[in-house]
Parts: structure tokens; sequence; C-alpha cells
């Protein structure tokens, strides 16, 4: 077996407004492992469709490039419902992707709130194309471009605190403490 890629970025919202319709922040945390080794910053549109080019743009343009191997989502979408193609983002990077929620989404209320969103139709088949939410330890995943038990490797060497890989759990640092002045909440 070959080792499971480490060296990731996690990404994260900032919080935001929920009746702006502007852009929201977006952060990249790259870590080896769990050691923070570098932090990239853009904006993506709320309810938008730009999160997957975004993402794409923010790694092939950093110093990082070179040495990020997989990238970590929390959650399939950004910015409310700027929804991340996986598949699409894997494929333009040649890298795996992982989406990680704490909790196995209710995908009928995910449904039945895109009802209410331009192109929701589109957005929903994004998330369906993403595949069904698997158990990796205490967390649910879904997955591109890597199989399962290595998902579940990556998702174990790069978690130090809690549940979650400390990648997204410092991309929720960030976001929070740049937007807001100070960051809360768990991550």
């Amino acid at each position: 077996m070959t080792r499971p890629p480490t060296n990731v970025i996690g990404f994260d919202d900032a919080p935001f407004d929920r009746k702006s319709r502007g852009n929201v922040t977006l952060i990249g945390a790259v870590c080896a492992r769990t050691r923070l080794d570098g932090v990239l910053k853009a904006s993506v549109r709320r309810d938008g469709v730009n999160a997957t080019r975004r993402m794409t743009e923010m790694i092939q343009s950093s110093p990082h490039a070179e040495s990020v191997r997989a990238v970590l989502l929390q959650g399939i979408a950004v910015a409310g419902f700027n929804v991340v193609d996986i598949h699409g983002l894997a494929q333009a990077l040649a890298m795996p992707v992982i989406v990680v929620a704490r909790r196995r989404p209710d995908f009928e209320a995910i449904r039945r709130a895109l009802t209410h969103v331009s192109g929701g139709d589109r957005r929903w088949r994004l998330i369906e194309k993403a595949g069904p939410m698997e158990r990796a330890g205490p967390v649910w995943i879904q997955r591109a471009g890597i199989n399962l038990s290595t998902a579940r490797e990556v998702v174990r060497l790069t978690t130090l605190h809690g549940h979650l890989p400390e990648p997204l759990r410092l991309a929720h640092l960030i976001a929070g403490g740049i937007t807001t002045g100070q960051s809360r909440g768990r991550a």
C-alpha cells in the first residue's frame, strides 16, 4: 500500500451575513499532517457557482502547489450553497478531495432548501454526484479520487484535537478570526 497523502489543504468559509449576496472569504490552511505550513485567502460568491474554480486557482497559484497532495472540505458547499464539484476539483488538480462532516447531512432538507436557490437542480446534481456519505471514524466523508480506506487514513493522520482534521479546524479558526476579529465556536 502506498502512503496516504498527508500534505493537505483544508478549506472553510468565513462567517457571513445570511442576508448578504456579496462575496464570502474562503480560507485554505495548508498542513503537513497537523503542522500548519501556510494560509491562503480568496473569496467566493454567496450562493454562487465559483467555489470549484476558485479553489483550483488558489492552490495552483500558491507557493504550496507542489507540496499539496489532497484537499479537505468542511462540507460540500461554502458561502451558503456554492456547491463544490468534488470530482471536477479532483480532476483539475490531479489529487484526491475529501468532504468531511461531523454528522450525516439531512439530504432531504438540503434538497428542499435548494428549491429556493437559483440553479438548485444543478447544485443538487453535484451533491448527488459526490456519492454517499461514508463513516470515517467519528466523522462522515464523501470522496473523489481516493479509496475509502486511504481516505479514512488521511482523516486519521491529519486529526490532532477532536474529530475534525487539523487543516479544517485551523481554516475555521482563521476564517472567523480575520472576519470578526476573534475565532469562536466549534470547528
